[in-house]
């Protein structure tokens, strides 16, 4: 079955304007997280979901210099820019990732999407951030080409096209969901955020690539990273104020199993883990 690594990238961030282009240790922060992906070993076709709008087109033009395919369509309806490049690559396999993962572990990708080919045909969706505990920005969520059609038929409310998946994972009823939990009890998803929507999140993840991305290893772990913020503990505290930031909390409202607790959002029911 031919599998889809969606990335889905625009410069039109809210909150940080143009994020995805930001120098990382000189090369633009998108092509730094296309280099990760691309070190995974999980065969895939990688492509790049943007919109169709003029001020794309530099994301378009690095991804014609990268060699990396780009798919351009509607700017907000991101599950019909997903259902457009899974047509395009006749992909039944399609794994959605933010392009606001620039520290996305290879090995977490390689791990969610051996978990949705292990189990098929016996699940339609599979994520690792329902419940979350991996550190956020190593977003990985996987489903089939006919879940994927059904939600971009039938999803009407605006979170549901912007963010692409709620209407598959928030109707449990509906679709074999399983998640991969980060396992020995241990959630990191609070403590460490190397997502990037605010200018901390950024200079948080600057002098990541800075202390750890070299020429001769420009691809490096998750345990290196969390064993460089274990050494200068000072690191995490640049965007530590944002810690458990989500879209999730404007929605609460229309979320069917998300709540939240004094501890934080907590996801009901909790799915399966590996």
């Amino acid at each position: 079955m031919t599998t889809l690594v969606v990335v889905q990238a625009r410069t039109g961030s809210r909150r940080l304007p143009g994020k995805v282009l930001l120098p990382l240790a000189g090369r633009p922060l998108l092509e730094r997280m296309l280099q990760r992906l691309l070190a995974a070993r999980h065969p895939f076709q990688l492509c790049v979901a943007t919109s169709d709008l003029p001020e794309d087109e530099p994301i378009r033009q690095l991804c014609r210099r990268v060699a990396v395919p780009v798919v351009s369509d509607h700017p907000t309806d991101l599950l019909q820019r997903h259902l457009a490049a899974a047509r395009r690559f006749d992909a039944e396999i399609i794994a959605k990732i933010p392009s606001d993962c620039p520290l996305i572990d290879p090995a977490i990708v390689d791990r969610v999407l051996g978990h949705f080919v292990a189990r098929a045909p016996d699940v339609d969706f599979v994520t690792n951030l329902h419940p979350p505990s991996w550190p956020d920005g190593n977003d990985v969520e996987v489903m089939s080409r006919r879940v994927l059609e059904i939600a971009a038929a039938e999803a009407q409310r605006p979170f549901e096209r912007e963010h692409t998946t709620p209407f598959i994972w928030d109707n449990p009823e509906r679709f074999r969901i399983s998640n991969v939990s980060w396992g020995g009890g241990r959630d990191l998803s609070k403590t460490h955020r190397f997502t990037i929507d605010y200018r901390e999140d950024y200079e948080l993840i600057a002098a990541v690539y800075e202390e750890l991305c070299t020429p001769g290893r420009p691809v490096f772990s998750l345990p290196d990273i969390l064993a460089l913020l274990a050494l200068k503990p000072e690191l995490s505290q640049i965007n530590a104020r944002w810690s458990g930031q989500s879209w999730h909390l404007a929605e609460l409202t229309q979320l069917r199993h998300v709540s939240l607790t004094r501890a934080g959002l907590v996801w009901q029911p909790a799915q399966a883990r590996d």
